[in-house]
């Protein structure tokens, strides 16, 4: 990385400024009204709507009546009609990895239906070969992808290297699984990065044996997969590094954000940082620095102020795996235990040590770092809650804003002592649409109607907020609202009917809610004077739809700071 990024300042800026640069209209002082439409200020308890929307100089100005919004904005300015669409705030998703979004965006399209066509595991290579061209491996390399997943593909296993060999056995081949906690490999990408028979399994890591061998089977859990993701996915050249990043960036501006999350930094830091003093960045970018790395917490970069639309916001700590994969940290065992795991198998931490947990969470509380914690089964919950208490007593637990991340198996008595420490949970409903049936499967149906308890959580008084956690599955919030207003399953049952939000709920966990997470309230989330401009324009108002339509609402146009940066048409 450090090699691409000095080369940065020279080849790549003569492609951003030369083709990618943003284009001034002269309209500085100029106001331009937004009216025609559905403009839902988010700014309430309840859904308010105003006539017209004045912006000026990157700021929203007025909110209110078109006649008001008329004088207000004096005699030279810009009508936009907005034709029956729908006006709202820009989208800031409660946590996702947005450097991982480049790769999901160029690379081999494995996800399974809907979003893509691997359903089983000859669909998932036909796919892989149709992507393997000279051009495409020339990018980094490999041959790779992101989405696999085993829940849902016919054979109901991960791919082996023996499968993968029937890719390419010249070439080099890794897939990551939707999760992002595990990644498949052929017998060459083993080879490439150097895990053989005599390779001890990692820390906080599995690697998957053959049967009765230890021969890699070419399936890596964990931390004996994560850190092979940005050698695998490091462009080759500076020429693909600047695709890559346009391609991730465009992906995002094209589902509405106009603030995202990388939710786990680590090398990818040093990329966004260096891009961003490029000017490159159209969006406003939140790093949240793995604890492996929190030297870079010492960095300028760590600031409540963006440079270049970039900042670091926080730490991020890990302490279990994923539920779909089964390696969420759970207290009851699973009851469809993974390939070669005993009955009694429940799962297992990130990091074992309590000690080792509360050594960082002093390091965050210490220097009043936000810090995002990465935790799906209760066992892993419980650890997190004993963890933070006593650090949380010893220095304090005022507006620290830490956040609990997706807590897929959380308990009732764990989120009132969330609740007692100020911890805001960032749930993921996304779970009920693409692994609800496969929980109920694993941990059972009483406990899969209860993933991700959002209105528990709400009901109870904690803060929320929702999140795609894409590059896992696509970056699509109309698709995470209608998961969070529905919980429908790919089978058509419902998850928990109980746990719905409305679909304002909905919309506020992923505008003003997920604004307050970042604190960012006072400029962003809601259509109100003083706050930036950064707003989206959808094709149907979420609020007006039937619930189950409002996956397939569109972004028709993304405004950061007064200026379109994406528009469908």
């Amino acid at each position: 990385m450090n090699t691409i990024k000095m080369a940065l300042l020279s080849t790549i800026a003569l492609f951003f400024f030369s083709c990618n640069g943003f284009e001034s209209d002269g309209s500085k002082n100029i106001a331009t009204i937004y009216y025609g439409g559905d403009i839902i200020t988010m700014a309430g308890d309840t859904p308010e709507y105003v006539d017209a929307l004045v912006v000026r100089n990157g700021l929203i100005e007025f909110a209110g009546t078109y006649d008001d919004a008329m004088e207000i904005a004096g005699g030279n300015h810009q009508l936009i009609n907005l034709q029956g669409k729908t006006l709202l705030p820009g989208f800031i998703d409660g946590h996702a990895h947005f450097a991982g979004f480049s790769a999901q965006a160029i690379g081999a399209q494995i996800l399974p239906p809907p979003d893509a066509g691997a359903h089983n595991i000859s669909a998932l290579i036909e796919i892989l070969n149709e992507w393997n061209t000279p051009e495409n491996r020339a990018l980094t390399g490999w041959i790779f992808g992101i989405g696999f997943d085993d829940s849902v593909l016919e054979e109901k296993r991960f791919p082996t290297k023996e499968d993968l060999d029937k890719v390419s056995t010249e070439h080099p081949v890794l897939i990551i699984h939707i999760s992002g906690h595990f990644a498949s490999l052929n017998s060459k990408g083993l080879e490439m990065i150097g895990i053989t028979a005599e390779t001890e399994d990692p820390d906080g890591g599995i690697i998957r044996r053959m049967p009765d061998s230890r021969e890699p089977n070419g399936v890596l859990e964990e931390l004996a997969a994560i850190p092979a993701y940005s050698r695998v996915l490091t462009p080759a050249s500076e020429e693909a590094l600047f695709e890559f990043m346009k391609a991730g960036q465009d992906m995002a501006l094209s589902y509405g954000y106009t603030t995202i999350q990388e939710g786990r930094a680590m090398e990818q830091h040093d990329l966004l940082a260096a891009f961003a003093e490029l000017g490159f960045w159209k969006l406003d970018i939140i790093s949240h620095i793995d604890y492996a790395f929190a030297h870079l917490m010492d960095t300028d970069w760590y600031s409540k102020e963006y440079k270049n639309n970039y900042r670091i916001g926080g730490l991020k700590l890990t302490l279990d795996g994923s539920p779909q994969g089964r390696t969420a940290w759970r207290t009851q065992p699973y009851l469809i235990p993974p390939h070669g795991a005993g009955s009694d198998y429940a799962g297992y931490p990130a990091i074992p040590n309590d000690e080792d947990v509360i050594a960082l969470f002093e390091l965050a509380f210490k220097n009043n770092w936000q810090i995002l914690t990465h935790a799906n089964g209760d066992a892993a919950i419980d650890q997190m809650i004993r963890t933070i208490a006593p650090v949380a007593e010893k220095y304090g637990n005022e507006d620290r804003r830490n956040v609990l991340i997706h807590g897929q198996y959380v308990r009732d008595d764990q989120l009132d002592a969330l609740k007692e420490l100020n911890v805001i949970a960032s749930l993921f409903p996304l779970h009920t649409f693409y692994w609800g049936d496969w929980h109920k499967e694993i941990i059972g149906d009483s406990l899969g109607n209860r993933i991700s308890p959002v209105r528990t959580a709400l009901n109870k008084g904690l803060h929320v907020t929702i999140h795609t956690d894409a590059p896992v599955a696509l970056p699509n919030l109309m698709r995470v609202v209608w998961t969070a207003v529905e919980r429908t399953s790919r089978s058509g049952e419902v998850i928990g009917e109980s746990e719905r939000l409305t679909p304002y709920e909905a919309l506020q966990a992923i505008t003003i809610w997920s604004a307050f997470q970042h604190f960012e309230e006072d400029t962003k989330g809601s259509l109100e004077a003083g706050k930036r401009a950064d707003l989206v324009i959808l094709d149907r108002n979420p609020l007006k739809v039937d619930p189950q339509d409002i996956k397939d609402i569109i972004v028709v146009e993304t405004i950061k700071d007064g200026l379109s940066i994406f528009q469908l048409y």
